[in-house]
């Protein structure tokens, strides 16, 4: 009974981490990390722009607003993850308390 009890622990085990790693490799959050990233150096690119390359922009600084449009974009998207989490999967049995009554297959070779 004791190894039943063992492997129910196991699979329940099992079953949290895979809830952890869906939450953590959602994609929502990959997304709005890499744009918030990017976001930031194509910022810096464009605070530390020169007069010449202003210039080839017809005086707008093109790297300066799509920067501040990436960052608003990542955080949009770590925003939206915050407000609405990954539901965590839900199992068809109910779970029961302690040691209990595992079903058995029968495994006849006929």
């Amino acid at each position: 009974m004791s190894d039943e009890y063992e492997y129910q622990q196991e699979v329940e085990e099992l079953e949290g981490k895979s809830a952890t790693a869906a939450r953590l490799f959602d994609v929502r959050r990959i997304i709005g990390g890499l744009f918030v990233v990017y976001g930031i150096l194509v910022t810096i690119a464009g605070i530390t722009a020169s007069d010449a390359d202003l210039k080839k922009a017809e005086n707008i600084n093109i790297n300066l607003w799509t920067g501040l449009s990436m960052l608003v974009v990542g955080l949009l998207f770590l925003l939206w993850l915050r407000l609405r989490p990954t539901a965590a999967p839900h199992t068809a049995e109910p779970r029961q308390e302690g040691p209990g009554p595992v079903p058995r297959r029968d495994t006849d070779e006929s």
